[in-house]
């Protein structure tokens, strides 16, 4: 009787636990369905162990751990680099991504950020509120930067510029809007760079007189010299002088070896011909000059002729003015007296005149 009552209370305990670790298997399978749907930790390549609830549990080396909130919880995630506002520390167990100061946007560890958040600046890895004395906050930039002058993009101090703003040059830490005497802009630096004048080495010697490339067959040649360029100008330097020089040269002819006596007389005869178009050419000049200057002379001579004729014309009246004035105050000062008798008086032939 006592053996069937234990048998019976040994059923009977099987089955609640049997119920309960079902009820416990099917909730514990719904939890890890959820997290499987939300969190792919597993699946990542830089995990070394991991679970579905959990996520990463240790990372591959050179892997840093990062911890992502998750509604109530936190999953453990594998990083090659810590994520803005962390940090990344090393150790021989594991490397974890860290949190930066508040303040901070990014750091490079705890006490040295590296960009501060909004409404403060970086000064010597630190964020502020308000930047030292000789320094401004610049809102690009994040950080206390130099007080520098109003033509003065980046600066060193307050005196010495580095980078001018644009449209100005930049020279011994001064920003100029035109270089000074002795240099010239460079619109490729944005500077006032030196200007380079032209330099060059003494004359060489005198070449041998010759003509077209011949040194013999003739007596009229030219000789020419050469001088190098030692330092090339820079755009508003000194340009460079000729660096080369010919003058007329005059030698005994001699004959060229293996040159034919026929071909000596035609080179005879093209000197001459040239002389005679040269002589022929500066006549021409001349006689042009001489027409020239006879056609001044008549152009003058016309002109005084001119001129006489005008002078002559104008004293013409005046003459006949004074004439006419004589003739009349001599008619005025003439004397009255008797009038002169005349000769005897013809008869008048009338009708009583006899015949």
């Amino acid at each position: 009787m006592q053996l069937q009552l234990l048998c019976s209370i040994l059923i009977f305990l099987d089955c609640m636990e049997y119920s309960g670790g079902q009820q416990h298997g099917s909730a514990r399978h719904r939890q890890h369905k959820q997290i499987s749907g939300v969190s792919s930790g597993c699946q990542q390549g830089g995990c070394l162990t991991c679970s579905d609830y959990n996520g990463c549990l240790s990372c591959k080396p050179r892997f840093f751990m990062h911890l992502e909130r998750l509604g109530m919880k936190q999953i453990g995630v594998c990083m090659t680099s810590c994520p803005p506002g962390f940090y990344g520390t090393r150790s021989p167990d594991r490397n974890t991504c860290t949190k930066c100061r508040p303040e901070c946007d990014s750091c490079f560890n705890r006490n040295f950020c590296t960009r501060c958040r909004p409404s403060s600046y970086l000064h010597l890895g630190r964020c502020q509120d308000s930047c030292p004395d000789g320094l401004v906050g610049s809102e690009t930039q994040r950080e206390c930067v130099l007080n520098c002058s109003p033509d003065c993009e980046s600066c060193v101090s307050s005196d010495v510029c580095v980078r001018c703003r644009p449209g100005l040059y930049q020279l011994m830490g001064a920003c100029h809007h035109v270089c000074p005497e002795d240099y010239e802009p460079s619109e490729k630096l944005m500077e006032c760079t030196p200007q380079v004048h032209c330099e060059v080495g003494p004359w060489g010697e005198w070449s041998p007189c010759s003509r077209a490339g011949r040194t013999c067959g003739f007596k009229r040649g030219q000789e020419s010299r050469t001088r190098q360029v030692l330092l090339y100008p820079t755009p508003l330097g000194s340009p460079c002088p000729d660096i080369s020089e010919v003058k007329d040269c005059l030698v005994k002819r001699r004959r060229c070896p293996g040159v034919g006596r026929k071909a000596e007389r035609r080179g005879e005869r093209r000197s001459r011909n040239n002389r005679r178009e040269k002589e022929s050419q500066e006549g021409r000049r001349e006689r042009k000059k001489e027409r020239e200057r006879e056609r001044e002379r008549e152009r003058d001579a016309a002109a005084a002729t001119a001129v006489a004729t005008a002078e002559r014309d104008r004293d013409v009246p005046q003459n006949e003015n004074k004439t006419e004035h004589r003739r009349r105050r001599g008619h005025q000062t003439e004397p009255t007296g008797p009038t002169p008798p005349r000769g005897p008086t013809p008869p008048s032939r009338g009708p009583h005149t006899a015949a």
